[in-house]
């Protein structure tokens, strides 16, 4: 019984991680059908576009499923994507900021408005906190990519504003006007980064305790559930214990 009962533990893990990876894709795909609507089908004369598919390729997306999203662009099925962002507060006083797309923006709003509630946080008007966040361009590289050091000066060079290296790899902040031009440098010079994006940096960080960082973990999982969210941020911080002991499969 202990045997069938770590099979089924491991097919139900296994099935999660497929159902996870199906809604990354999906997510990955209207990003680039966005990006080609937007600009021209062609990643060569369309930076948003070209950042697109370089971070689809980055989580091993299928090419098939890249050139199906930019048909979809170019098919004029009707269906046009908003791109919204929600703020808010979450448990704590934790400020969370929402990216979405999205082709019915009253279904979306709906939706995150319901997942903050139910954590015991509260939905605010645009601007409510993203002033506590800096909106910047998040270069990221695998740790081959270079010594610290390496990475430290070619980023320099490219005109960076910031660099974090850990044992999990680089991490490259540009201005967000910049981020395009810093990552075609720091391409001729170390090469393809892992991903390009503009992210929510928190200029500051709300320490919280194991309750709250428990209710705010769940409410980020909702939100990266649906699938009109492209990404969450927020700006609270739990130690690694805390993180460890809350992650835990």
């Amino acid at each position: 019984m202990a045997g069938h009962s770590q099979f089924k533990n491991i097919m139900h893990r296994k099935g999660a991680a497929d159902a996870k990876r199906s809604k990354l894709f999906a997510k990955l795909a209207r990003e680039i059908t966005v990006a080609a609507k937007l600009g021209l089908p062609d990643p060569k004369m369309n930076a948003r576009l070209r950042l697109a598919i370089q971070n689809a390729r980055a989580e091993n997306m299928p090419k098939d499923n890249v050139d199906r999203a930019i048909k979809k662009a170019l098919g004029n099925d009707g269906e046009n994507y908003d791109e919204i962002r929600y703020e808010g507060y979450g448990p704590g006083g934790v400020a969370v900021v929402v990216e979405a797309l999205t082709d019915n923006r009253n279904r979306t709003a709906s939706a995150v408005r319901s997942y903050f509630t139910r954590a015991g946080g509260a939905l605010g008007e645009t601007g409510a906190v993203s002033f506590m966040f800096d909106h910047v361009g998040q270069i990221t590289y695998k740790p081959e990519a270079g010594t610290p050091d390496a990475i430290m000066e070619a980023a320099i060079e490219a005109g960076a504003d910031d660099v974090e290296s850990t044992e999990e790899g680089h991490v490259v902040i540009a201005a967000f006007e910049a981020m395009g031009d810093v990552a075609k440098a720091l391409e001729e010079k170390i090469g393809e980064a892992e991903s390009v994006k503009p992210v929510w940096k928190p200029q500051n960080l709300v320490p919280v305790d194991e309750e709250k960082a428990a209710s705010l973990l769940k409410l980020i999982d909702q939100l990266d559930d649906d699938d009109d969210v492209q990404a969450v941020y927020t700006n609270f911080e739990v130690s690694d214990e805390v993180l460890q002991k809350l992650t835990a499969a």
